[in-house]
């Protein structure tokens, strides 16, 4: 049961980080001189948080086999 709730923290942690990531790269886009290379990395690290995200929730799911 605590291996659930830490899953289930770190989800959260990880969500309020995409949160936030994502109103940056509002900012950055919003002044469209900012350095490229700089918001691509954001962008792929915004990628990167989601793909752990979804990867924790799928350890959250029970097997169901048909």
């Amino acid at each position: 049961m605590e291996e659930v709730e830490a899953l289930k923290k770190r989800i959260s942690e990880l969500q309020q980080e995409h949160r936030d990531l994502d109103n940056v790269i509002a900012k950055f886009c919003e002044h469209p001189s900012q350095d490229q290379l700089q918001l691509q990395r954001l962008k792929k690290k915004k990628l990167l948080l989601k793909d752990q995200i979804m990867a924790l929730e799928r350890q959250l799911m029970p097997d169901i086999r048909a």
